[in-house]
């Protein structure tokens, strides 16, 4: 769902400025992008988390349509490098929304697939929350080689992002992601410390494989 759906009139005139400015001079995105919750609009969106962490927010989804006009008026290259500054250059919230959009960049260019790629993974090197939450239900995840993609699945398991956000999750979980949890469990369980219940989101997919005995879940 687009921010465009969600806001008033008066908020949904003051984005599509905003986004005309930046379709005409790609470069004021620098400038616009943190000022869209303070002229545009902020809270929850679809999922209501006021986080983000569930979902975007009315903020994040606002800064996606700059981060779509950006897509729309650059070459792919060019795009993916304003993109990267603007989470480069950004807070929290501004990384976020970065993330959020990242599905709107050309990934089958070469070059353009590894900055996405390299954005995912510093999302994933932090431990907020909010922003692995939305590297993790990023649809650029399917730019993931199979190995990076299970890191992403355990990192949420770390931080406690909730399992069913991560993107290719039903298709893409496979014999070795769950054995990577049942030694993460087995790591808990051995330090007297609680197993998410979302790693039974993966090990039961292969209940012929007992990968462990049944740990204590948190």
């Amino acid at each position: 769902m687009s921010a465009l759906e969600l806001l008033d009139d008066k908020a949904r005139s003051v984005l599509e400025a905003l986004c005309a400015q930046v379709a005409d001079r790609p470069s004021r995105v620098a400038v616009l992008f943190p000022a869209v919750g303070r002229r545009v609009a902020r809270g929850p969106g679809p999922s209501g988390d006021p986080t983000g962490t569930l979902g975007p927010t009315l903020e994040d989804l606002a800064r996606i349509e700059l981060v779509r006009t950006v897509v729309g008026a650059l070459s792919p290259t060019d795009a993916a490098t304003e993109i990267t500054d603007l989470y480069g250059y950004g807070d929290a919230d501004e990384k976020r929304a970065v993330l959020h959009g990242l599905h709107l960049l050309e990934g089958t260019v070469p070059e353009v697939a590894g900055t996405v790629r390299d954005l995912l993974a510093d999302a994933l090197r932090t431990n907020d929350t909010r922003l692995v939450a939305a590297a993790a239900a990023s649809c650029a995840q399917s730019l993931l080689d199979d190995h990076a993609w299970r890191q992403t699945v355990l990192k949420c398991l770390f931080v406690g992002v909730p399992l069913r956000l991560v993107a290719g999750l039903d298709t893409r979980a496979d014999l070795e992601l769950a054995r990577m949890c049942a030694d993460f469990a087995h790591e808990r369980s051995a330090a007297g410390r609680a197993v998410p219940a979302d790693a039974r989101l993966v090990l039961d997919r292969f209940p012929e494989h007992p990968f462990h005995e049944r740990p204590q879940e948190g």
